[in-house]
């Protein structure tokens, strides 16, 4: 087989309708950084953070060659240790999380090692994305023929897994990737093939929930129901900051309010790079929208979100077309991990959803999150790398 066999071969297994999205957005995540910190007075390390933050794309690029090279078979060995390694390092983090962060964000899911912070939370979705794929897989093989007894019985594997994970998270005070991994856990839930008679109630009973506990935060006496199972002050406020962001009080609203007022101020096209007039704090992590919406306007997030549909879309494409169960349910949980950190971030930026803490996906600064996102766009990478045939077989 000579060589220009050998590349062709290699470039059609590539979806680069994948990595061009991921590429541009990783670009103008280390553009908004560089703005986001050069009108931060309390930031003038610019160039040891910028400078580390491009280790984490490199490492995240490497991450995926890495990955996109593993067969669905050693995925299937893997992933109950994947699963079990998340579990412990969840757990440890009980025990060992940063003390200082902890103050700073009320949450203990950051562990601090060699002066490097690192978010184990993030590794443990794409854990529990392929765990849930491996029991919804291991079900369906061996129940063909479905009956409402045997989806209620994949529900309850599909819980048994994702319990130990919801208590971790809620022991860590972290509402927010709490939410990321009920959406990852829905998404599959929604396509593990349990018949609609379950679905539907299940969906309509969530939907209740949801309007009832925003209903019970409008109340004293639901709020104080609501204390009593364990609900936060600091998640009140950003429920009350999300119904009235411009409050009375500058100290609550200062973030969601700015935030507005920053995207708001960028008008059409914005006012162009490395301008702000706007103050917004902690702006390069979860409010690094309020960058492009600034410098680069309307416009400018209307481009950030049609990078996003086209990756979320070729996503899809590789879910549908791909004939491996275990690889459909893994590239669902991707999806809606990728998609809810989306929908989330710029939601809460321009005001339609609470603060919730959730980056944005490839831009925000924080490496364990562009190295979580990264090996799952290296899973579905796979997909396609793995399905053609192999270069001995030519």
């Amino acid at each position: 087989m000579n060589k220009n066999k050998l590349m062709r071969n290699l470039d059609n297994r590539i979806d680069y309708g994948v990595i061009l999205p991921v590429f541009l957005l990783s670009i103008i995540g280390i553009l908004s950084l560089y703005v986001a910190l050069s009108n931060d007075p309390n930031r003038p390390e610019i160039g040891n953070m910028l400078m580390k933050q491009g280790l984490w794309y490199l490492v995240g690029g490497v991450s995926i060659v890495i990955v996109m090279n593993f067969s669905s078979k050693l995925l299937w060995r893997l992933t109950p240790i994947f699963y079990v390694i998340g579990l412990i390092m969840m757990g440890l983090l009980l025990k060992f999380y940063d003390p200082f962060l902890e103050s700073q964000t009320g949450s203990k899911n950051w562990i601090s090692i060699g002066g490097t912070t690192f978010q184990p939370s993030e590794l443990m979705k794409v854990a529990f994305i392929l765990m849930l794929a491996y029991v919804v897989t291991m079900h369906n093989v061996k129940n063909v023929n479905r009956t409402i007894k045997s989806d209620f019985w994949l529900i309850g594997k599909m819980m048994l897994v994702t319990l130990p994970v919801i208590i971790l998270i809620l022991l860590q005070d972290d509402f927010g990737t709490m939410l990321v991994f009920l959406a990852i856990f829905g998404g599959v839930f929604l396509m593990s093939g349990i018949s609609w008679k379950i679905i539907l109630p299940t969906f309509l009973a969530a939907i209740l929930i949801g309007a009832g506990t925003i209903y019970l935060v409008t109340t004293t006496t639901g709020r104080e129901f609501l204390y009593s199972v364990g609900f936060k002050p600091y998640q009140f406020d950003r429920i009350d900051l999300w119904m009235n962001p411009f409050h009375h009080d500058p100290d609550r609203s200062f973030q969601p309010a700015l935030a507005i007022t920053a995207i708001g101020s960028g008008g059409l096209l914005g006012k162009g790079f490395n301008v702000s007039d706007v103050y917004v704090p902690v702006r390069e992590s979860d409010m690094i929208f309020t960058v492009v919406g600034e410098n680069f306007g309307f416009i400018g997030g209307c481009f950030i979100i049609l990078l996003y549909f086209i990756l979320i879309y070729r996503m899809i494409r590789v879910c549908f077309e791909t004939n491996n169960e275990f690889y459909a349910y893994i590239a669902t949980g991707i999806i809606m991990m990728i998609l809810f950190h989306v929908f989330e971030n710029i939601g809460a930026n321009i005001g339609l959803l609470p603060l919730t803490g959730i980056p944005l996906p490839f831009i925000s600064q924080g490496g364990s999150s562009i190295l979580g996102n990264m090996i799952g766009v290296g899973l579905i990478m796979s997909m396609k790398y793995q399905k053609e045939a192999t270069i001995e077989e030519y």
